[in-house]
């Protein structure tokens, strides 16, 4: 059976591969480990990373809808992974650790919650595809990794408890001074960096304004979760792009990266030599049922066996890359690191600017006649998803 298409159920017939014996370095969402040496470390890591797949017998997606999203929820699945990883980032810190038989924190409990197949859950199947339909997906209809993006970012608007700045970056570009406006709403930019506006400010999608908050709250930073919709290549990943992609693996606001095949998504949360390493959403395991107070039995949503891998260059260009900012200093810091990246070897797989680019226009491509003789350019302006044109004046 190929790597790639290795999952949770193929472990009862022991065809999991373990990882292999190297001595290049394992990068597991901004952590480095040696397959040498750390490979229960390794495991360990992998498996306190929450494990979302397919599920059956919960409640009907609309009252009368499906009640299994097995065949069509898999990229679904895979935002509930790559946010629930950013949840565990803000409540309990990217050195926690899942202990399996133990009385787990209330954090934990209310992060797992906020993803249970629910219609009232934060995260649920149920929410993201009825909120799906905003984005012109039907209930039962698969989804690219912009589409979820986008439904992430409006469902997190709800949770006043993580308090959340999602935002998602389209066209190939993430602007800084945006990004500031969104995680300190409270500040004035026009009047100056550090002035506080007296005028309520639309956050995320709700009016809220400094008025709304404590005092000492108008100081603080919203915990940022930064998407960042991609497309690599035309058929296949450009090979320019996979220094870049890596390197994303490596810094410390890591979430990983959503995509995988046509129709066939996966979490990609690290790399070792040029496998990818990710968690596979396709196995249809029972719905859970929380008890009365909370609890319920975990086991089910922690991968506990060696995560699959797959060669990075059968990894579909379509993706989503994701990193958390606790602070202003996590954002400072990864700008810092991204315009790094930006000059070493490879090609950039998005720009980051100041402001909004003046040059950014319209999506008219009958009045424009840019040079798309460089292959390399041409891959870069195909929508991340439709495959749609964003031209840039060059």
């Amino acid at each position: 059976m190929d790597a790639a298409t290795l999952t949770y159920d193929s472990l009862r017939f022991g065809e999991i591969e373990d990882f292999p014996e190297t001595s290049e370095p394992v990068w597991i969402l901004g952590k480095q480990f040696s397959a040498l040496t750390e490979k229960d470390e390794i495991l360990a890591d992998v498996t306190s990373r929450l494990w979302f797949t397919y599920r059956k017998n919960f409640q009907p997606i609309g009252g009368t809808g499906p009640t299994s999203d097995t065949g069509w929820g898999c990229m679904l699945r895979c935002g509930q992974m790559i946010l629930g990883e950013a949840l565990i980032f803000r409540h309990l810190g990217r050195d926690w650790r899942w202990c399996p038989g133990q009385r787990q924190r209330a954090e934990y409990i209310s992060i797992l919650n906020a993803f249970i197949d629910k219609k009232d859950s934060y995260y649920s199947i149920h929410q993201i595809a009825q909120m799906g339909v905003g984005e012109g997906k039907s209930i039962g209809q698969w989804y690219g990794p912009n589409t979820v993006a986008q439904v992430l970012k409006k469902l997190a608007v709800f949770d006043s408890w993580s308090r959340l700045a999602v935002h998602v970056a389209m066209d190939n570009t993430v602007v800084i001074e945006e990004i500031k406006r969104l995680c300190m709403p409270w500040l004035d930019f026009d009047r100056g960096a550090c002035a506080v506006s007296d005028e309520p400010r639309e956050m995320n999608g709700d009016l809220e304004g400094a008025c709304a908050l404590a005092e000492e709250e108008t100081a603080l930073w919203k915990p940022l979760v930064l998407l960042i919709p991609l497309r690599l290549g035309l058929s296949d990943i450009n090979e320019a792009y996979i220094e870049p992609l890596k390197q994303c693996f490596m810094m410390p606001q890591s979430l990983g990266v959503i995509g995988g095949k046509p129709n066939s998504a996966h979490y990609f949360i690290g790399f070792v030599g040029d496998e990818l390493i990710y968690l596979d959403p396709h196995t249809t395991q029972p719905a859970v049922d929380p008890s009365e107070c909370g609890q319920f039995p975990d086991d089910s949503y922690h991968c506990q066996h060696p995560p699959c891998r797959m060669h990075i260059c059968e990894l579909d260009p379509s993706i989503a890359a994701g990193f958390f900012c606790q602070t202003e200093d996590d954002f400072d810091d990864w700008c810092a690191q991204i315009r790094k990246v930006s000059n070493c070897r490879g090609l950039p797989m998005f720009e980051l600017v100041d402001s909004q680019p003046s040059h950014l226009i319209s999506t008219d491509v009958l009045n424009l006649t840019p040079d798309f003789s460089d292959s390399d350019r041409l891959e870069r302006f195909f929508d991340s998803e439709d495959e749609e044109f964003e031209i840039l004046s060059l």
